[in-house]
């Protein structure tokens, strides 16, 4: 019986270490999930000394989380920490795209492929609030612009023709993005047509 308990204690041991992981994995996913949170805020709020600094800060959770989860395949494949990396490639691309810069790819924010597709698509759809802004401060060209970068993350991705489970849901996600796109579109349509009704009465009323 030596021997097993031998076993015991080497498995708890390992199994200790595990938890320890996780859990130090979770805190650190948390912050990156806040952190990302609060840098799309402050795109939308036009604060960019805000979002630099939010962005940097998930970027230094995310490289903690993945180092402290990175020897143990179990936990780090768990889900969590896709959701974090998701969540900080979404405020980076949201960023990018308000910005009108390129989005940073995978490899240069140090994320797995699924996560960066999903992230990519969502903030497209992020693109939906800071277009309605763009549109309630008149600023029609813009908002206009903003739903053309949600059309071509749209059309970039829909290409893909893989499977969920290789893609992360990325075609869960896409339908998602298709409804928002379509709303958007209905909306600063509304606007256009409303632009030019006032433009129309304006010529008449001064002629």
């Amino acid at each position: 019986m030596r021997s097993l308990d031998d076993h015991i204690t080497s498995g708890t041991g390992q199994l200790q270490s595990l938890n320890e992981a996780r859990e130090a994995g979770l805190v650190a996913s948390r912050a990156v999930i806040r952190a990302s949170a609060s840098a799309i805020r402050a795109v939308h709020l036009r604060q960019p000394e805000v979002v630099a600094r939010r962005l940097a800060e998930a970027a230094e959770a995310l490289t903690r989380a993945q180092a402290v989860l990175q020897p143990h395949p179990v936990v780090y494949h768990a889900g969590f920490l896709h959701d974090a990396a998701k969540e900080y490639v979404e405020a980076r691309a949201t960023a990018a795209l308000v910005a009108g810069v390129d989005v940073p790819g995978p490899d240069e924010l140090g994320v797995e492929i699924p996560a960066w597709l999903n992230g990519l698509a969502e903030a497209a759809s992020e693109l939906r609030r800071h277009a309605l802004d763009r549109l309630r401060d008149g600023e029609l060209d813009r908002s206009e612009a903003l739903l053309g970068a949600m059309d071509d993350v749209f059309g970039a991705l829909v290409a893909i023709d893989l499977p969920d489970a290789v893609t992360g849901g990325l075609r869960r996600t896409l339908d998602s993005l298709r409804a928002v796109i379509e709303r958007t579109r209905g909306d600063i349509t509304v606007a256009v047509l409303q632009e030019r009704l006032r433009e129309s009465i304006e010529r008449h009323q001064s002629m």
